[in-house]
């Protein structure tokens, strides 16, 4: 599954019918398949267009999870 989200994140123009048969065969169904493209696609987008406009998250989600400084 994360082979194929990393793929779908940086490679779209690559996707293969061999992609789809390889994430297939451990058990994804073609809804599965889908909703993952969809949010591999969707976090692709929203993180490209975050780095473009330089924009931050607000500064209680941007300090979640790192030590003050």
């Amino acid at each position: 599954m994360l082979d194929f989200a990393m793929k779908v994140s940086r490679a779209a123009e690559e996707i293969s019918e061999q992609d789809f048969a390889d994430i297939s065969r451990h058990g994804f169904s073609d809804d599965d398949i889908w909703d993952i493209a969809a949010v591999s696609a969707f976090f692709a987008l929203s993180n490209r267009m975050a780095n473009v406009t330089g924009m931050r998250p607000n500064d209680e989600f941007y300090m979640m999870g790192r030590l003050p400084k």
